[in-house]
């Protein structure tokens, strides 16, 4: 089980960090990463903390101002971001992916990962 927690109200130009703990199980070897739902809109993907140490993908969109980390410990994902706009504001969900796919993971593709956290609501006011 994933929980996602750290959203809330910012400005434009401000910052929050979210977090996704897993619960209920050990992990022995995943990759966990984030997606974003707007008003009206599909759910996309943010960022991912791949299997290999240092492994991490972005969107075109939050490159350079988002930041992904994890702590293999907890079995937990982050997420720094700065420089928030306007058009972040939506509800972030974490998700997991246990092994690696034959043929590597289509990141955007929702059907191939394992869970999903709750989401947590970010709201970037202009």
């Amino acid at each position: 089980q994933l929980q996602a927690f750290g959203g809330g109200l910012v400005q434009a130009g401000g910052s929050l960090r979210l977090s996704c703990a897993a619960s209920g199980r050990t992990f022995a070897n995943y990759a966990m990463g984030w997606f974003r739902q707007a008003p009206g809109k599909e759910r996309e993907f943010v960022a991912l903390f791949g299997w290999s140490r240092g492994s991490t993908f972005y969107s075109d969109s939050v490159k350079g101002r988002f930041t992904i980390s994890r702590d293999n410990g907890k079995i937990a994902v982050f997420l720094q971001m700065n420089s928030l706009k306007p058009e972040d504001t939506a509800i972030y969900f974490c998700a997991v992916r246990m092994e690696r796919p034959v043929g590597g993971l289509d990141i955007n593709n929702l059907n191939q990962y394992d869970g999903w956290g709750q989401g947590t609501l970010v709201t970037v006011s202009s």
